[in-house]
């Protein structure tokens, strides 16, 4: 789809990766909404702040009356909990799963009867890498994203007949503060969102922005084995 003149909401606009996205919205021509659960947290001129919690339904659908134009959802929000599946707090897993899967359905449910009635447009979903692949210091994250990709996956097929296409994004560590303490290579968020918008103007599917992305999900076809090849 044309990003030029379209209207998107960017979930988490704020800081990090969200930022960068709803920067490189504008600057193609798009009007853009740059959510946040504290919207005086958002510093980027020429967008609109909108206050948003996509674990909090009222939150969800007040946004959703607010930007009654929007043809493009960037759901972006998240959080990395880093807890151990096994030995982590359980709170902090149903957190994960609130925020990455249940907050980003809500975000869905919400914007599809929106983004329908203006003629369609694009939903894109921000997974990770960690979707295809997981390690118990991130059990939790990497459980809510593949649930992600699975929902992703579900609503691409529902959504398609009314005009809808949902996209998903793929791709490892980003130079932003969730990963601030990551010594492991990272990719520069501005490189990735301008993939991303690359990939909704292209009207890609699935976007794998980086080689470890890539790496992995050529990976799938070998099975546990090829994922994990530490296993006895």
């Amino acid at each position: 789809m044309k990003i030029a003149g379209s209207t998107a909401l960017v979930t988490g606009a704020n800081r990090g990766f969200g930022r960068h996205l709803a920067a490189e919205l504008l600057a193609r021509g798009a009007t853009v909404y740059a959510a946040a659960r504290n919207p005086d947290t958002v510093d980027l001129p020429g967008v609109t702040p909108v206050r948003l919690d996509i674990t909090d339904p009222a939150s969800v659908a007040a946004a959703a009356e607010l930007a009654g134009n929007v043809n493009i959802l960037i759901n972006n929000a998240g959080i990395d909990s880093r807890t151990d599946l096994l030995d982590g707090d359980l709170d902090l897993v149903r957190l994960e799963l609130e925020t990455h899967y249940l907050g980003t359905l809500s975000m869905v449910r919400a914007f599809a009867p929106v983004i329908a009635g203006n003629g369609g447009g694009t939903i894109l979903n921000v997974l990770s890498v960690l979707s295809w692949l997981n390690f118990p210091a991130a059990g939790a994250y990497g459980a809510a994203k593949s649930a992600e990709w699975a929902m992703t996956n579900a609503l691409r097929v529902q959504l398609a007949e009314r005009g809808i296409r949902v996209a998903s994004l793929h791709v490892g560590y980003m130079d932003t503060d969730m990963a601030a303490t990551v010594t492991q290579p990272k990719s520069d968020p501005a490189v990735i969102a301008r993939i991303g918008v690359d990939g909704i103007e292209s009207d890609a599917y699935e976007i794998v922005a980086d080689d470890i992305s890539r790496q992995v999900q050529a990976g799938l076809a070998g099975g546990v084995g090829a994922l994990y090849p530490q296993l006895p």
